[in-house]
């Protein structure tokens, strides 16, 4: 849980969209007082016009006007990062903290890009959105451990956080949990097609597929203290149904290595978007 206490005075979200709502939405139910928050976006979204007329957040559609705050949060499409620059660059002070959620672009891009001493790197995922994310992130040399536990407050209010010493290891959190959820989704997609290649009608299918999934990953997320692989061994009697599809599951050419040569797809993806 986040220390409410390390929330900062003033923040400025670049980027209301769909992952900056989200963290909105968990810095305000942290208690964050939306006078506090400052939102910048030029097509500025209807859940945006109702959290700033229900708590008080700041809107702009630009930054002009807008004072250096303690926290700067980057949330726009990496592509923006070069011409956004110039008009960022003013909401740079020196204590400001800068937290970037670009897909793509380190630590070095952004320092050569903005005035900024303090950065901190972070991959959140799509979970955010009903606060059961989990974001990478990585510091560099010039973050205080205040501005870092302001970070872990912040990214905290949309989930767990795990940081990461070395940068280079963005690409390969990137490859497992940022773009996990859609193979977790596509999982529950083929589930629901191999139940109705065996008879069940398509719509019940996808409630069987969904809704184990859905009480799988509740199962792991209340009990911590038992491994993924003794919950798999808890739900597998020796010669049983579950055997047997696990016996195809775990071949010489099942998931595991699939799963392996996916992840090892998208992390070497990762590396090439970030130059």
């Amino acid at each position: 849980m986040a220390e409410a206490s390390a929330l900062p005075d003033t923040l400025v979200l670049v980027g209301a969209g769909k992952m900056g709502g989200a963290m909105m939405r968990g810095w305000l139910a942290l208690g964050m007082p939306g006078s506090a928050i400052t939102a910048i976006d030029p097509y500025l979204s209807d859940e945006m016009q109702a959290l700033s007329r229900e708590y008080g957040v700041r809107l702009a559609t630009s930054a002009e006007g807008v004072s250096a705050p303690e926290v700067l949060m980057l949330a726009i499409k990496p592509q923006m990062l070069e011409s956004a620059s110039a008009a960022m660059a003013p909401l740079i002070g020196p204590q400001t903290l800068v937290l970037s959620i670009m897909a793509g672009k380190t630590i070095a891009n952004i320092a050569a890009r903005l005035p900024a001493q303090a950065i901190v790197r972070c991959m959140p995922n799509t979970p955010a959105a009903v606060g059961r994310g989990i974001t990478g992130a990585c510091a560099n040399a010039a973050v205080s451990e205040g501005q870092r536990a302001t970070a872990t407050a912040l990214l905290s209010a949309i989930g767990k956080v795990a940081w990461l010493e070395d940068e280079a290891l963005i690409d390969a959190v990137t490859a497992v949990s940022g773009s996990g959820p859609a193979y977790v989704f596509y999982l529950v997609e083929c589930m629901a097609k191999a139940g109705e290649a065996i008879g069940l009608p398509a719509d019940l299918a996808m409630q069987l597929a969904r809704a184990t999934v859905e009480g799988s990953g509740e199962l792991m997320f209340r009990d911590t203290a038992t491994s993924a692989s003794q919950l798999r061994i808890n739900v597998t009697s020796p010669g049983g149904t579950t055997a047997a599809a696990l016996d195809v599951l775990m071949a010489t050419d099942g998931l595991e290595p699939l799963m392996k040569k996916a992840i090892g797809a998208a992390n070497r993806r990762a590396g090439e978007l970030s130059g």
